[in-house]
């Protein structure tokens, strides 16, 4: 599917096209915004924000080409106002009835796995689920998140050895 035409239509204000491109990377979308808010309504709730801010700001976007990049900034940053507005934590049963299919593996490992990565700083956390839940590359989190890409490496190394002392592992393999 070409983006680039759909892009310019959405530029225009078409809101079927904006849909459109929605759409192709729903899945994408969503697993990102769960991976935020730990639960299916208030993921879809993010997208929802997305969506509208999306329609309401796409005259703005400088290059088509990164449009998905763009939108998923804005959908990171829906989650975390979500999660700033409503200062809740999600209960681990919660986050464990409703997991993503392919995110995380086994009910008893999630609940563990949460367990310990609830123990970490958010921004520990949030490269930790982006580079291992959602697989995705140094570069990709750096832009996601407006960072520079030595502060992901750093955060997720921090982060991985705040979680092996967690788990009472050998943090060098000693």
């Amino acid at each position: 599917m070409e983006f680039k035409p759909l892009i310019k239509k959405a530029r225009k204000g078409d809101k079927d096209a904006l849909l459109q491109l929605i759409m192709a990377q729903q899945a994408d979308y969503y697993k990102l915004a769960y991976v935020y808010m730990k639960n299916k309504e208030d993921a879809l709730d993010a997208l929802q924000d997305m969506i509208i801010i999306l329609y309401r700001n796409i005259y703005n976007l400088k290059k088509e080409e990164s449009f998905y990049s763009w939108s998923k900034t804005i959908l990171v940053n829906c989650c975390k106002n979500k999660l700033r507005n409503k200062n809740k934590t999600t209960s681990l049963d919660q986050a464990t009835e409703e997991a993503v299919d392919g995110v995380y593996t086994g009910s008893e490992d999630r609940i563990v796995l949460e367990k310990h990565l609830s123990g970490l700083r958010d921004i520990h956390q949030e490269v930790i689920r982006l580079r291992y839940f959602l697989d995705m590359e140094y570069e990709a989190i750096a832009e996601l998140l407006k960072i520079p890409l030595g502060t992901v490496k750093s955060r997720l190394n921090n982060g991985m050895k705040q979680l092996k002392e967690s788990f009472g592992g050998d943090i060098d393999g000693e």
